[in-house]
This record gives C-alpha cells, sequence and structure tokens, in this order.
C-alpha cells in the first residue's frame, strides 16, 4: 500500500541513511514524520538497481514519502568563505563536469526510486553577471536541469552562498521550467547573505522544498555562522511560513540538524513539537 499524497507544509527530516537504510527509514517513521529529504553523497559513483529497489522496498514498508535526493559532491568542498568560493557547487570549473555527472547519477537513481526532486548547492554564483565565471555557471545549472527533466524531476537550488536576487537572475537566465528553490531558511542567515523572510519576497513563487533549520549570523568573516537548534537562532519561522502559505506553496518541511549522535535524535523530537506549533499558528 503507498503512503498517501504529501499534503502542503508537511514535517519530514533530512537524512543520510548510510550503513542500514532501513534503521534511517525506520527512524523516521518512529519520529512521526510522513516524508524524508534524502542526502546521498556517499553513493556517488554507486548508484545500483538494487540499492533503488531496497530504498522503495523500505520507503514502502515505513510509509514515507522521500521528496528529495540531494548530492553535493565530489570533493573537496570547503564549507567557509575562504576557500568555499572555489570548491563549493557547479560555480569552479575545476570541479563542474564531475559534479554534473554526480547530480546526473542521482536523477536517475531518484527515478528508479521515484523522487521527483533533485537539489544541490550550486556555489557561490558570481552577483556580477559580467564575471567570467558566470556563463559557465548558469549552463552547468542548464544542462542538470535538461537532465532532470528528462527524468520528469525538478532541480532544486539551495539556498545559501548566493543572494537571493543573484538566485532569482540565475533562475531567468538558465531559462528552464522546472528549475526551482530549496530554501534553506539557514543557510542564507549562516553565509550572511539575506534574512529568509526577506528572501520570500524575492524567490518565494520558485521555492518547492524547504529544509527547517535555525542559526546565527556569521562574526567571523572566514567562517560561516553557527547552526543551531530550531527556536535557538534568529530564523522567524512563523514568517517564513505564513509567507511561503500566502503564495500557495505546496511542498514540505525537511527539518535538518547538523548535531551528530543521539543529540541529534533529542533536538529533532523537540524541533518537531516547536514547528508543529507554529504550523498551527499560520494554517489558523
Amino acid at each position: 500500500m503507498p503512503p498517501a499524497p504529501v499534503k502542503p507544509f508537511a514535517l519530514g527530516w533530512v537524512i543520510t541513511p548510510y550503513g542500514s537504510p532501513e534503521e534511517h527509514f525506520s527512524k523516521v517513521h518512529e519520529l512521526g514524520f510522513s516524508t524524508c529529504f534524502l542526502s546521498l553523497d556517499k553513493y556517488i559513483g554507486s548508484f545500483t538497481p538494487a540499492l533503488a529497489a531496497q530504498y522503495r522496498d523500505l520507503l514502502a514498508k515505513y510509509q514515507l514519502t522521500a521528496t528529495a535526493v540531494e548530492v553535493v559532491g565530489p570533493g573537496p568542498l570547503e564549507w567557509n568563505f575562504t576557500q568555499g568560493p572555489s570548491t563549493i557547487g557547479l560555480v569552479p570549473p575545476k570541479t563542474r563536469a564531475a559534479r554534473i555527472d554526480a547530480l546526473r547519477q542521482a536523477s536517475d537513481f531518484a527515478k528508479q526510486v521515484g523522487i521527483l526532486q533533485v537539489q544541490t548547492h550550486c556555489g557561490f554564483i558570481p552577483e556580477d553577471p559580467a564575471d567570467p565565471l558566470y556563463p559557465g555557471a548558469v549552463e552547468a545549472i542548464r544542462t542538470v536541469a535538461k537532465h532532470c527533466q528528462g527524468n520528469g524531476q525538478a532541480f532544486l537550488m539551495e539556498t545559501g552562498q548566493e543572494t537571493p536576487i543573484t538566485m532569482l537572475r540565475a533562475i531567468r537566465d538558465v531559462a528552464m521550467p522546472n528549475l526551482g528553490v530549496g530554501l534553506d531558511t539557514a543557510n542564507l542567515v549562516l553565509y550572511g547573505k539575506a534574512n529568509p523572510v526577506e528572501a520570500v519576497d524575492i524567490i518565494g513563487r520558485y521555492v518547492r522544498n524547504v529544509h527547517a533549520k535555525d542559526g546565527l549570523w556569521p562574526t567571523d568573516p572566514n567562517k560561516l555562522g553557527e547552526e543551531v537548534q530550531i527556536g535557538k537562532g534568529v530564523v522567524d519561522f512563523r514568517a517564513v511560513f505564513t509567507k511561503l502559505h500566502r503564495l500557495g506553496y505546496t511542498g514540505v518541511l525537511s527539518i535538518e540538524r547538523e548535531t551528530p549522535g543521539a543529540q541529534q535524535i533529542v533536538d529533532v523530537r523537540q524541533e518537531k513539537i516547536y514547528l508543529e506549533r507554529v504550523l498551527r499558528e499560520v494554517m489558523a
């Protein structure tokens, strides 16, 4: 029996189901989520039909809908302001071809599993459209979007390294109908690029998936801001969700908590309760 259709603003969880995938999917179900967002970098180069069949079976067993697959590699990847511009996403020419190939692999895998969205960080897209790196980045994004389109999928650019207006310009210049935005509410803060509430005014109509995550503004010019438990950072989730709701958002909210181990489970339980309360207010 397939899971019920996913309702707008349904809560899910960003997971990296390595080791024992069943253990991860079981935990998603145990925590009361109906959806999950799959981060699968470790499978680059080994997205096999057998793995796809395993994922399909486990999603069915635990009555879950996987809403998106994300890969950001292969490396090197430096999540900071110093090496980040030359190592993250589809902007750096040195790793561009390998990352396009990885995203094609992820898209093909997602098609086998029945997942309709593929997401990545496109990188520090230049704010100056005359920057020599800009045309190549646009063409790379278009290449991946076309591959996803052929698989019946949306390709989502995750917010973070670029300002919202730069992302909007890239969406216009790529000019693919299946290109959208994966709104990470904290990344805009962690990279010092925008308040997510105002960002929705600029790119909100393109948002198709949301990472619910909280954080603090950066204070060291070399380091990103700190990701923190939802409710302890600066993100105004009520305002973000209200604006998305008014725009007719039909996607899900996937909790992303980057702390490791048992503490992650503790935090995710609390974050789920927090977001459920906010959603009751927004949807009232």
